[in-house]
């Protein structure tokens, strides 16, 4: 990871495919100071983020983007380093094991909670 101790993130990548969720979301990590690479709302979008935005810092995965489960860009995240969380409306006996370390906040669910998943109070 890029970002210094005790500082947020620089680049959050974020995924998720409902409009409203992902502005929110968008705000939130601006009023931080975070800069946010998408969003992205499908599979290969995401996959293409994590393939060429460099650095990544961390980033904000909604498990199923159009019907399509977001696994492979997590198992490409955790690859590259990058730390990550889910916000989602699956429960967590639904995610595979090898994710069991991985915060899932719960859809629905505010912003800044999700931003405080990643950075920590602030």
């Amino acid at each position: 990871m890029t970002a210094t101790a005790g500082c947020p993130p620089r680049r959050v990548l974020l995924i998720e495919d409902e409009y409203f969720i992902a502005s929110d979301m968008a705000r939130a990590f601006a009023a931080r100071g975070v800069e946010v690479i998408g969003p992205a709302a499908t599979l290969d979008a995401a996959m293409h983020y994590v393939e060429q935005e460099q650095p990544l810092d961390a980033a904000v995965l909604d498990i199923n983007l159009r019907g399509e489960m977001v696994y492979p860009v997590a198992d490409a995240l955790r690859a590259r380093g990058v730390r990550f969380i889910f916000a989602t409306g699956y429960d967590e006996g639904t995610i595979p094991a090898r994710f069991a370390d991985v915060v899932r906040c719960e859809k629905p669910v505010a912003p800044g909670e999700v931003a405080r998943a990643l950075f920590g109070a602030g």
